[in-house]
């Protein structure tokens, strides 16, 4: 189009691709993209999810199995007994020696199956009528009761420390999010709320985003890093290996290519020269959001105001990293993405330590 031809105080309506618009104000012009106008997508209705079976079927002969009252025991099918002229189905539950134990299916929510770990595939089966039982129940209880007065303690000192909140969201991140070319699921909307709602706090965010590959944890990340950058705060983002951190990089470049963000990479794909210009504008305030690797651990790299930390994948990181981690996160909020937490993130995760989100929900046609 000749822009000669533009004659001022009218409105064009051209054909064309631009990812993001613009305004002259010298020249009184502005330039509105397909993309800014956000159009609305139609949300396909959720799927409802199979509800979860509590019947026998969920059963099988050998399966290991706990009775609230008698500890555990081998399920051994349904029988039929008469007792006192009535005939009735009754789960039957072999426990250790010859001791048996026949439980009305009218009583089924006394039995659940065992969930606990096997030593060489082999679990002990508790005998009726002893005390060893009631004795594990009872070291059981002892122990939450001591693990819930240091979560107590744990919350008290992590909602006294102070950390930065975010301000609510603005306009240029909502204009962010209907960029996103894809449907969010329900999860994926729940989890970038939870995380929202942590960064506004005053305390330091903690949060895993718990979720199996292709779910989309990395869109909700960089919802959390624009959020973030819009507070004008620096965020980090921490990848275990060089192709990963590459593929964020390329990734928060495509997706925040219509904003004034300015990303670096810290990696082995990056010369010494781009290294070095990296760190000084980490550094004076002018770089938004780092990708990296371990490098972004080392001793020289060092923030302006480093507001949030995103970890990927935090399994792959050793002590001495974690170390450092905790050094740099101190009164900061950290997102920590993993499709498989290490047994100890997942217990902290679940007992209340730190909070977490979950991804279960796949995107729309998703293929395997």
């Amino acid at each position: 189009q000749d822009v000669s031809a533009i004659t001022p105080g009218k409105i064009y309506v051209l054909e064309g691709t631009l990812s993001a618009g613009m305004e002259y104000p010298q020249l009184k012009l502005a330039i509105i993209s397909h993309a800014k106008t956000g159009v609305s997508r139609t949300r396909a209705p959720k799927q409802k999810k199979g509800g979860h079976i509590k019947n026998l079927s969920d059963l099988n002969v050998g399966d290991y199995v706990v009775h609230v009252s008698h500890g555990i025991g081998i399920f051994e099918g349904i029988v039929k007994r008469e007792i006192h002229g009535v005939v009735k189905d009754y789960i039957k539950i072999r426990y250790a020696g010859t001791d048996m134990l026949f439980v009305p299916v009218t009583q089924m929510d006394l039995v659940t199956k065992y969930i606990g770990g096997k030593e060489e595939g082999i679990v002990k089966l508790n005998k009726l009528n002893s005390a060893e039982w009631a004795k594990t129940r009872a070291r059981v209880k002892k122990a939450t009761e001591e693990m819930a007065q240091e979560l107590i303690e744990l919350y008290a000192r992590r909602k006294q420390a102070r950390g930065f909140a975010f301000p609510p969201d603005g306009e240029w991140q909502q204009d962010f999010e209907a960029r996103f070319e894809y449907d969010e699921t329900e999860d994926q909307l729940a989890a970038t709320a939870e995380i929202k709602n942590d960064m506004e706090h005053t305390w330091p965010m903690d949060r895993l985003l718990c979720g199996d590959v292709g779910v989309g944890k990395t869109e909700v990340a960089l919802r959390a890093a624009f959020k973030c950058v819009m507070g004008g705060k620096q965020c980090a983002i921490l990848a275990p290996t060089t192709l990963l951190a590459w593929q964020h990089y390329n990734t928060i470049l495509s997706r925040m290519e219509a904003f004034p963000v300015r990303v670096e990479l810290l990696s082995r794909f990056r010369t010494a020269k781009q290294q070095k210009e990296a760190l000084r504008s980490l550094q004076a305030g002018s770089a938004d959001i780092v990708v990296g690797t371990h490098r972004l651990l080392s001793k020289d790299v060092r923030f302006h105001d480093l507001g949030l930390v995103i970890i990927d994948e935090e399994q792959r990181f050793g002590v001495a990293h974690k170390e450092k981690l905790k050094e740099l996160s101190r009164q900061v909020d950290v997102l920590t993405l993993s499709a498989t937490p290490i047994p100890r993130t997942l217990n902290m995760a679940l007992s209340g330590i730190r909070d977490m989100s979950t991804l279960e929900e796949p995107p729309r046609n998703r293929q395997p």
